[in-house]
């Protein structure tokens, strides 16, 4: 279970970290504009763009995966395949952090559906052993 456990504080601090890219760029844009980050973030273009949408989607993945993690915890279905789905998941969300600043989009949406399989393939298979 602490496999989960380190997943889920893993998966909530990847936002955190997918900013690192975004205050780079924001510091590249005339300095860090820390009055109106938000506002310099929409400015940035090229892969300081790429970054920022990077940053948020970090914030829109998490949801299901923290709830898919919970599930298997309140449910007791600690298994060996939904470790495996909560470490894949980290390791296809980070690829996809990286695969966006680099600019390979289909690889990049290719590793983010393998990212959003894991959570639902954890619930799915909670639900059927119940």
């Amino acid at each position: 279970m602490s496999i989960l456990i380190w997943c889920l504080l893993i998966a909530g601090l990847l936002p955190i970290a997918a900013k690192a890219p975004v205050v780079y760029f924001q510091n590249r844009d005339n300095g860090y504009d820390n009055r109106h980050p938000r506002a310099q973030q929409q400015r940035l273009t090229g892969a300081g763009a790429r970054a920022v949408a990077g940053h948020y989607n970090a914030y829109e993945a998490f949801p299901l995966f923290a709830a898919a993690v919970l599930v298997v915890i309140a449910t007791e279905q600690v298994t060996e395949l939904n470790q495996w789905l909560a470490v894949g998941f980290i390791g296809f969300r980070t690829l996809y952090h990286v695969l966006y600043l680099a600019n390979w989009d289909k690889l990049r949406s290719l590793v983010w559906f393998f990212a959003l399989l894991c959570p639902i393939i954890m619930i799915a298979q909670t639900a059927t052993a119940l």
